[in-house]
C-alpha cells in the first residue's frame, strides 16, 4: 500500500519533469513576433531601420547617427519582447558619439528561426562579424539579463575582436538561476540553455563594466555578483539602490551612461578604479 501511494506521487512528478525538459525554452525565451511588414512599420515611427538590409535583418540601427565615430556598441537584449522595445540604447549611447546596434534573436520579431543558446551565440557571432565588416573596429557588446549569456558566448569564441563589454544585470549561469525559481523541478540539471559565463569568461582580458540592481528579484544579486568577483580583468560595478530587474535608471541623461562607456572604452586600465 505504501509502495503504491508513492508511486501514485513520483510517476505524476516525473511526467511533469519530463514535460518541462521538453517544453523547457517556452519558460526562459518569450519573444514578441511580427510580421515584417508590421515591424518595417514600427521601425519607420521610431526613425530607425532594418540592419544590414530589410531582408534577413539581424538588428536595428538609428537613422540619423551612422557614423559612430568612438565605435559600434552591439546590443543584446533580454529574454522578453524585441529589440523595438530598446530604443533607450539608442537615445543614450548614440549622444555620447557611438553607432548602436540593437540585435535581434532568432524567432523574435520579425525574424524567422526559434531560440536557444547555441542559436542565439552562433547569431551573436554572425552579427558582431558582420558589423565589424561593415564599420571597422572597435566593437563593444552590451548583453542585458539573457543577453549576458550571449555576450559571454561570443567573446569565449574569440571569433570577433571586442574592445569591452557591459553586463547589465547578468547572472553567472542561467542554471543557477533556473535552480533558485525551480528548485523543486531540478532545473539545474535538466535545463539545457546552461549560458555559463563563468565559464565563457574565464581568461577574459578586457574592460568589463557590470551593472546591477540591488533589488533585482528575477536574477538576485548573488548570481551577478559571483561573476563579477570571478572576472580576472580590469572590472567596475555600478550598483542601483531601490531597482529592480525591470525598473533600472534608463533616462538617457543620467551620468552612468557616459561613465559605463568611458571605462570600456579605456586603452590604458585606470589605476584605482
Amino acid at each position: 500500500m505504501v509502495i503504491k501511494r508513492m508511486l501514485s506521487i513520483l510517476l505524476p512528478y516525473l511526467l511533469f519533469l519530463l514535460a518541462l525538459f521538453i517544453w523547457q525554452r517556452n519558460l526562459i525565451y518569450f519573444p514578441v513576433k511580427q510580421t515584417l511588414v508590421r515591424q518595417q512599420e514600427l521601425v519607420e515611427r521610431l526613425n530607425l531601420e532594418l540592419w544590414p538590409a530589410k531582408e534577413n535583418y539581424l538588428g536595428l540601427m538609428s537613422k540619423s547617427t551612422k557614423r559612430g565615430d568612438k565605435g559600434t556598441v552591439i546590443v543584446f537584449h533580454g529574454n522578453a519582447g524585441s529589440a523595438i522595445n530598446r530604443v533607450y540604447y539608442f537615445n543614450a549611447l548614440e549622444r555620447l558619439g557611438y553607432r548602436v546596434i540593437v540585435a535581434e534573436y532568432p524567432g523574435y520579431g520579425a525574424r524567422s528561426g526559434s531560440p536557444s543558446e547555441s542559436g542565439l551565440i552562433s547569431d551573436g557571432i554572425a552579427i558582431a562579424t558582420q558589423a565589424r565588416d561593415d564599420f571597422g573596429e572597435p566593437i563593444f557588446l552590451w548583453g542585458e539579463s539573457l543577453g549576458s549569456g550571449v555576450v559571454g558566448g561570443i567573446v569565449h569564441s574569440g571569433k570577433v575582436p571586442i574592445k569591452g563589454i557591459v553586463m547589465m544585470t547578468p547572472f553567472d549561469s542561467m542554471a543557477n538561476v533556473a535552480q533558485h525559481h525551480y528548485w523543486l523541478f531540478l532545473a539545474k540539471w535538466l535545463i539545457r540553455d546552461r549560458f555559463d559565463n563563468l565559464k565563457y569568461l574565464n581568461g577574459y582580458s578586457g574592460n568589463t563594466a557590470m551593472v546591477t540592481a540591488e533589488e533585482d528579484q528575477t536574477i538576485p544579486n548573488r548570481y551577478s555578483l559571483n561573476l563579477y568577483e570571478s572576472l580576472q580583468c580590469h572590472k567596475r560595478l555600478w550598483s542601483f539602490k531601490n531597482a529592480d530587474h525591470n525598473s533600472l535608471p534608463l533616462a538617457p541623461e543620467l551620468p552612468w551612461w557616459q561613465e559605463v562607456m568611458h571605462f570600456i572604452d579605456e586603452t590604458e586600465p585606470v589605476i584605482g578604479e
